[in-house]
């Protein structure tokens, strides 16, 4: 929910194991970063699969109470861990009933930012299974979503965000919320148009580059005047979206992409390489919708 000074606050879905924090730490630090309240959720889908076959089930007002003391824990463990590492950050919970990617969704009318953790899913565990949260999140959710599947590599100097970009509008929104992240940290930002050739080539590939170059040049014109002092590096690379960003990923503070692109001339669909970079890409990945 906006808070009553018309913050919207970030949203962080945290998992009952007190192991997997990188995304409530990454949640936690950027509401430190732009001064916004942080709205932890916790959602409690029907936990079904937990009854072997012919063993009695507890009444429901036993497993409900069960449940909802779990639940209660859980938030309790994530507001402490907060407290404790941004103190100065203003904490709500949700405890909430449903599948984790609706309830999330739903969060999302109101957020700034929803974070999520993915812990290195298979390819059909991410795309079919209600466990997962991050595909159906990014593809539905109207604000831009994380999803911290490595922690940010803080260590490697000069720090630095790669942004992919292709034109679209969606890819425009992307640039947007990767100068903004870039200035908050500090950090320089890589800007990469990844031209795929063709299966049937083309006629002039050195034609086809600039024109990329210049779409790309086009696309962050003007935004280095809103943030002055992030470093801006644009080239034009060679090679398969996917492939060619999760390389550039490797040792980036984060990885922005929209969630939506296009086809025909470029080859680059944003809409698939956000799927792809999800899985395999080695810091946390930043989708944003126009």
């Amino acid at each position: 929910m906006t808070g009553a000074d018309g913050r919207r606050p970030i949203v962080v879905g945290v998992d009952p194991d007190p192991s997997k924090r990188p995304a409530l730490a990454w949640a936690a630090d950027e509401a430190h970063r732009r001064g916004l309240p942080l709205r932890i959720v916790h959602a409690q889908g029907t936990p079904t699969g937990g009854y072997r076959t012919g063993e009695v089930r507890p009444s429901w007002e036993e497993w409900n109470r069960a449940l909802h003391g779990l639940g209660d824990q859980v938030l309790d463990d994530a507001v402490s861990f907060v407290e404790l590492r941004q103190p100065a950050v203003e904490v709500s919970t949700l405890l909430a009933e449903g599948e984790p990617a609706w309830v999330l969704r739903e969060e999302a009318r109101n957020a700034s930012l929803v974070v999520v953790g993915s812990w290195h899913l298979s390819r059909r565990r991410g795309s079919f299974s209600s466990a997962s949260v991050a595909l159906p999140l990014t593809a539905h959710a109207p604000c831009p979503v994380v999803v911290v599947r490595e922690p940010e590599h803080t260590a490697q100097q000069p720090a630095y965000f790669v942004v992919g970009v292709d034109g679209s509008e969606h890819a425009a929104a992307a640039v947007d919320v990767a100068f903004e992240a870039a200035a908050l940290r500090g950090a320089q930002l890589r800007a990469l148009y990844v031209w795929h050739p063709p299966v049937l080539g083309v006629l002039d590939e050195n034609a086809a580059v600039q024109e990329c170059g210049r779409v790309l040049s086009e696309t962050v014109a003007g935004r280095t005047a809103a943030h002055p002092d992030v470093e801006l590096h644009h080239e034009v690379v060679r090679g398969h979206p996917v492939q060619a960003l999760t390389h550039a990923s490797q040792h980036a503070l984060g990885l922005v992409v929209g969630t939506r692109g296009r086809g025909g001339f470029t080859g680059m669909v944003l809409g698939s390489v956000s799927q792809g970079v999800l899985h395999h890409a080695h810091c946390p990945v930043i989708t944003v919708p126009t």
